[in-house]
């Protein structure tokens, strides 16, 4: 698979998961609405590692003039953020964009104590999970949009972890996207949760690089 349908089939299950806006093309890549205050709209570079270019990144940064936009580049920072402005803030440091086959596999069951659910809404499954008094101990989601599924809002609480938690929720996720037709999965991920990821399959295909607009500085 190409870094750019790998970019789009991130972009069509984000939508999905988050219930932002369908992604606007654009001659760089795509911009997403999100409707959210400090987080108003996002753009998104189409392309990924060597094949992100500098003069996409900059048109792309040139195109805005909102607080609260944000910009996506799947590309390694130190590449990227020279060719931003001072009004750019970055953040989120070594995020990675990373993929996985879906294969028919038996469902984790969840430890001893702890209590799974799992609800399906609007194409999105959900996943929860308690410990015995109801407590929230870890979640996640995902989204199928065809052949390809994007994961997302993965978290275990501190007070659950080194107990598997993360394991069961991811199992379920893909098992349930797996069950709708997705053969393919990909994520967006920061360092505390590559190392779930790589430990049950997933690998890494790019850099992710965030950046926020924050406007011009005095």
């Amino acid at each position: 698979m190409t870094g750019e349908e790998l970019v789009r089939n991130w972009i069509d299950g984000w939508v999905v998961s988050r219930g932002a806006a369908p992604p606007l093309v654009e001659p760089w890549g795509y911009t997403i609405h999100v409707g959210l205050q400090e987080h108003v709209s996002r753009h998104v570079i189409g392309a990924t590692n060597d094949a992100v270019s500098e003069e996409a990144v900059r048109k792309a940064a040139g195109a805005t003039r909102g607080r609260g936009t944000h910009l996506k580049v799947f590309a390694d920072p130190e590449r990227v953020l020279p060719w931003l402005g001072p009004e750019w803030e970055a953040y989120g440091a070594d995020d990675f964009l990373m993929s996985s086959e879906l294969t028919r596999a038996a469902v984790p069951p969840a430890p001893g104590g702890y209590i799974r659910h799992i609800w399906n809404r609007a194409g999105v499954t959900r996943v929860l999970v308690t410990d015995a008094a109801g407590a929230f101990a870890a979640r996640g989601q995902i989204a199928p949009t065809g052949a390809s599924a994007v994961v997302d809002q993965i978290e275990t609480s501190a007070h659950h972890r080194r107990k598997g938690l993360g394991r069961v929720v991811m199992g379920t996720l893909q098992a349930a996207a797996h069950a709708q037709g997705a053969t393919r999965a990909v994520l967006a991920c920061t360092p505390e949760g590559r190392f779930l990821y790589e430990s049950v399959g997933w690998r890494i295909e790019a850099p992710l690089t965030n950046a926020k607009y924050v406007g011009p500085v005095d």
